[in-house]
């Protein structure tokens, strides 16, 4: 009995290691078999991006201040939001921080974009059938638990370095929240609204466009709030591996200890962090005020 217990550990880990090789090397041989195919499939991808990108830097910057001052105003109404807004974006300017800016604000646009592209119908799906809710749940509990670097390793081996693995990276980490706010929202819309709907004859369609996300998207635009700041938290994480943007200043800070270089980079990431909170806080508030008044 004691001679199986002393070895029953080494017996073990020749086991293990055996299977992590097996699993490397499955790995391996798979992204040299699909590589280039996965690489073409997301090419248009990293060309709208570069474009994007290129867009925000090379136009005139009060042209660019205008624009988003424009947004900031059709979406929160407020001239303290937009005013402050606007003397943020100056100040990043005045700084020397607006190429790095630009570049992480085209970045986490885009990855919001892929978000809610992928994030509402995953959503609808988990709210119209439990069989779906109890096989998505589990994955995103993963994504949202395991540790950002665990997750870069496969995609830096398929793709490499460079921007499209950085934004799947972000993409991954901030997919959840807008998946699972969505299916709460239209899982919290009332019984009775619903038999209303039916007993007029709606559709499926009619009732899911017309009725449910229609009521639900003060939780579908929460849940767009916690993207966007999910997304920007990995703006340092991504740097690491080539994207630009705000996160390789906060990087080179850390590694040479420059205090005034990280603070102020790191501060600019906090300015976008709040107008995108505070707009899109504001734009939920005004549909759920909307909705109590059609309701009244």
């Amino acid at each position: 009995m004691l001679d199986f217990l002393t070895e029953f550990p080494s017996l073990g880990r020749r086991d293990l290691s055996a299977l992590r090789q097996g699993i490397d090397e499955s790995f391996r041989t798979f992204s040299r078999a699909y590589g280039e195919q996965l690489e073409a499939f997301f090419n248009p991808l990293l060309k709208f991006l570069v474009w994007f990108q290129d867009l925000l830097t090379d136009a005139p910057w009060p042209l660019v201040i205008l624009v988003i001052a424009l947004l900031t105003w059709l979406g929160a109404r407020s001239w303290k939001i937009t005013t402050g807004t606007v003397l943020a974006f100056l100040a990043i300017g005045i700084l020397d921080m607006w190429e790095d800016t630009m570049a992480t604000l085209a970045m986490i646009s885009v990855a919001t974009v892929l978000c809610i592209a992928i994030g509402i119908p995953l959503g609808i799906l988990m709210a119209r059938w439990d069989r779906a809710q109890s096989v998505i749940t589990p994955i995103l509990d993963v994504m949202q638990t395991i540790p950002s670097f665990v997750y870069l390793i496969p995609v830096v081996m398929l793709l490499g370095i460079g921007k499209v693995p950085g934004l799947l990276a972000v993409c991954i980490y901030a997919l959840p929240p807008i998946v699972r706010l969505t299916n709460l929202g239209i899982r919290l819309v009332d019984r009775e609204v619903m038999e209303a709907a039916e007993a007029f004859g709606a559709s499926y369609r009619q009732k899911l466009f017309g009725v449910q996300i229609p009521l639900a998207l003060p939780n579908i635009f929460a849940g767009v709030n916690q993207t966007i700041m999910m997304a920007l938290s990995m703006v340092v994480i991504a740097s690491m591996i080539g994207v630009q943007g705000l996160g390789v200043p906060v990087l080179r800070a850390i590694s040479n200890q420059y205090l005034a270089l990280g603070l102020m980079n790191g501060l600019a990431i906090v300015a976008l962090a709040i107008i995108f909170d505070r707009v899109s806080q504001t734009y939920g508030k005004r549909l759920q005020s909307y909705r109590e008044t059609g309701r009244e």
